[in-house]
């Protein structure tokens, strides 16, 4: 049986925010990644667009955090695991980098295509 502690909606979310201040303290990918999301929000509600596209973007743009965090999440459970170089060690670390790229690839070509449109239109 695990060791888990009784449901409480207050108490997840307070681990979510330890979460996203440890990712804010120790990640500087995510910083990096926060912040262009703290800019490009602004521009996205900006730019004529339709809902559909927008929100698109939107998720894309969301995407690239999510899968910083996991990226994250799955090196810190290999570090728990092993500090000794391991080949599966890294290429469970390896993996988790190629969700972020992928986000990253997804991302860009939503946005670009979008962009593109808006500027040929």
């Amino acid at each position: 049986m695990r060791n888990q502690p009784k449901y409480s909606i207050f108490k997840n979310t307070t681990y979510a925010i330890n979460g996203f201040i440890d990712m804010l303290k120790n990640e500087m990918s995510f910083k990096i990644e926060l912040i262009l999301t703290i800019f490009l929000i602004p521009f996205l509600i900006y730019i004529e667009l339709d809902l559909i596209n927008k929100l698109l973007m939107f998720i894309t743009l969301m995407g690239v955090l999510i899968a910083e965090t996991i990226n994250s999440a799955i090196e810190r459970v290999v570090d728990l695991v092993t500090l000794e170089h391991h080949p599966m060690a890294g290429r469970a670390k390896d993996v988790g980098s190629t969700i972020v790229l992928l986000s990253i690839c997804l991302f860009l070509v939503v946005w670009f295509t979008n962009i593109s449109n808006l500027i040929c239109l």
